[in-house]
């Protein structure tokens, strides 16, 4: 009985360490842009990460790395790496920080792309339900992409138009994302490469960092303290996380999950002081229902 408790407690403490995980990560566009402000979008993601890994060092240290099967520390290491890029930059290269929140919510098409490849790749058994709900997902974004006045395919052509870097980064990276959730589990073989991938992803941001012109980097005490948040939050959830998936309530943190979207948003533009328009967050609505229902439609019988 009393392990039984102490099991339950456990549980507990490990599922709110998920929630912790998912508040943070929802606040991570907007920290990402504000960094990017002060320091580059390339140095201020490199920043970012370099601080993300010392965190994640202290809290779970550095794994071995002799351990890991070759395809996880090569395949998995680039999919990491090349995500992480994708997502940084696009948000550090945005026009504004009105479209930094907009590039926020294209990378969150991966939960149905996700699922769609599980159907491909893993043969995973769903319902008819994970097409609408992808078609609402991708509609959402072309919501989101038009303005203030509902659906225009030509204000969400001329939005890519003028920034296709970032906005083919965003996609790109939820793309690759999705991959990395598919065949990440079958790859490691209960091994955890956190450290080492964000490591490795500091390490190509310095070395594109070098390699290119970058703007000068404004350092002041707002500026450091917002990156040194930003590297923290970042790090912490990525433990968090960690701990969250082995002990937690892993059914209640994967619905909870599918609403980062709407926490996302509300959080980024606060701290980008950036007003969204109505139809913004029916764009941003659509997107999260049309998550939760490709996540549904992989849990039918």
């Amino acid at each position: 009985m009393r392990i039984d408790v102490k099991t339950r407690i456990e549980q507990h403490k490990a599922t709110i360490y998920g929630v912790l995980a998912i508040v943070l990560w929802s606040a991570i566009v907007g920290l990402i842009r504000s960094v990017s402000e002060s320091f580059g979008p390339v140095g201020g993601a490199a920043l970012i990460y370099t601080v993300g890994a010392i965190f994640l060092v202290l809290l779970i240290g550095f794994p071995k790395i002799s351990t890991f099967p070759r395809v996880y520390l090569w395949l998995g290491s680039l999919l990491f790496v090349g995500y992480e890029i994708c997502l940084s930059l696009s948000l550090g290269f945005a026009n504004n920080r009105a479209q930094a929140i907009e590039l926020g919510m294209v990378n969150y098409l991966w939960p149905g792309f996700t699922v769609l490849l599980a159907v491909i790749v893993n043969k995973q058994k769903v319902n008819g339900w994970l097409y609408p709900g992808l078609l609402l997902s991708i509609l959402g974004i072309g919501w989101v992409m038009s303005g203030d006045n509902g659906w225009s395919f030509r204000q969400m052509v001329e939005n890519i138009q003028s920034n296709p870097l970032s906005y083919g980064l965003a996609f790109a990276g939820a793309i690759i994302w999705a991959v990395y959730c598919n065949i990440t589990k079958i790859m490691a073989a209960g091994k955890n490469g956190m450290t080492l991938f964000f490591i490795l992803t500091a390490f190509a941001l310095w070395i594109q960092y070098f390699f290119t012109s970058p703007p000068e980097m404004v350092i002041t005490l707002r500026s450091v303290s917002i990156l040194l948040f930003a590297g923290a939050a970042i790090g912490v959830a990525n433990a968090a996380w960690t701990v969250a998936i082995i002990r937690g309530h892993v059914a209640l943190l994967a619905t909870l999950s599918y609403f980062t979207p709407i926490i996302s948003t509300a959080f980024s533009s606060l701290l980008l002081s950036t007003a969204l328009s109505f139809s913004f967050w029916q764009g941003v609505l659509m997107v999260t229902v049309g998550s939760i229902v490709c996540w549904l439609a992989t849990r039918a019988k």
